[in-house]
């Protein structure tokens, strides 16, 4: 299902809400993408772990990233977006588990990160330093992992999107990501803290696949006869308008996703389709603990042991799962 936003008012179409990816397609230029704002399932994502603030900030953009791709997945599968760094930040995992389940990690360390926050240095690029962001596409246990990989190279998360998908897909891409940590009152005028998080991804998929080779390709700079390229107009447009999206357009509840989307492309038509809601819900299970634990040897499973018993904690969820030696030992037979 899908609708006109160009043909209705602003209070005549529905509006998705937080945690629900909105598809859309702009006919008259020749793109497609999706937009999001997270709220209260980012909020539980990240209230769990008590991150910093810069940490959390930069995890959210990873999650908003994530959905953003992961709900283009068209079977039963896992996208997962990951950086290795030698920052103050040198880790960031965010999986998506289709059909809707979100989780995410951030691994920092205490004493860099203080002091890259007492210097000023809480960029994204400054605390992730050197390093990789990895797109994994996972179909199960039949199927080989696709996985892409490209340098962090001193630019923020959203850049470094559009550098994969520009070199490694060659698709032209424009991505949108901001985090903002608020602070308001509840009903009873305490102090309420919250995250929230937005972001929108637009792609030029003309049906003419020459239309596509941009000057910015990696040795795209003419065709095979010598000619110079130049950008397509339509895409040229359309990364002029998303380019003019603020920060706060992207957090702010006032301003939905589908407010936004009007507000860029309404002189040229955009369509809406149904939003494609997502879910805090971690993957680890009992069994799947179970699973690994079996594989532990005797020695192993002796060293393990706390108070009698094997402890092992999902660093997503934070849930604690715990066996006997003998329901481990009778795991492994």
């Amino acid at each position: 299902m899908m609708s006109d936003v160009m043909t209705a008012g602003l209070g005549e179409f529905d509006h998705a809400g937080d945690d629900n990816v909105v598809p859309f397609q702009v006919e008259g230029l020749d793109v497609r993408g999706r937009a999001v704002q997270l709220g209260p399932m980012l909020d539980a994502i990240l209230e769990r772990h008590k991150y910093p603030a810069p940490v959390a900030r930069l995890l959210s953009e990873a999650v908003v990233l994530t959905v953003l791709l992961g709900t283009s997945l068209k079977f039963e599968g896992k996208f997962i977006v990951q950086t290795q760094s030698d920052g103050p930040v040198d880790l960031l995992v965010a999986d998506f588990a289709a059909p809707d389940a979100v989780r995410a990690y951030a691994r920092f360390d205490e004493e860099r990160l203080a002091e890259a926050v007492a210097n000023g240095r809480t960029e994204p690029q400054e605390l992730l330093g050197a390093g990789v962001l990895a797109f994994t596409i996972d179909q199960g246990a039949h199927m080989q992992p696709y996985q892409g990989i490209v340098p962090l190279a001193g630019e923020s998360l959203e850049r470094i999107a559009e550098t994969y998908f520009r070199q490694s897909e060659q698709i032209p891409t424009a991505v949108r990501l901001s985090a903002a940590e608020l602070i308001d009152r509840d009903e009873d005028g305490k102090p309420r803290h919250g995250w929230r998080a937005g972001g929108l991804i637009a792609q030029f998929l003309p049906e003419a696949p020459e239309r596509m080779r941009l000057p910015d390709l990696p040795g795209g700079d003419g065709d095979e006869e010598g000619h110079q390229l130049a950008e397509d107009d339509h895409w040229t447009e359309a990364r002029a308008m998303v380019e003019t999206i603020d920060a706060d357009e992207l957090t702010d509840p006032n301003v939905t996703a589908e407010r936004l989307l009007f507000r860029l492309f309404h002189e040229r038509g955009v369509r809406v389709y149904d939003a494609h809601t997502v879910y805090d819900k971690c993957s680890c299970s009992r069994d799947k603990i179970g699973g690994v634990l079996a594989g532990l040897s005797e020695e192993e499973i002796q060293e393990s042991l706390e108070d009698d018993l094997i402890s092992v904690t999902c660093q997503f969820c934070s849930t604690t799962y715990r066996f006997s030696a003998e329901e481990v030992r009778n795991m492994g037979e």
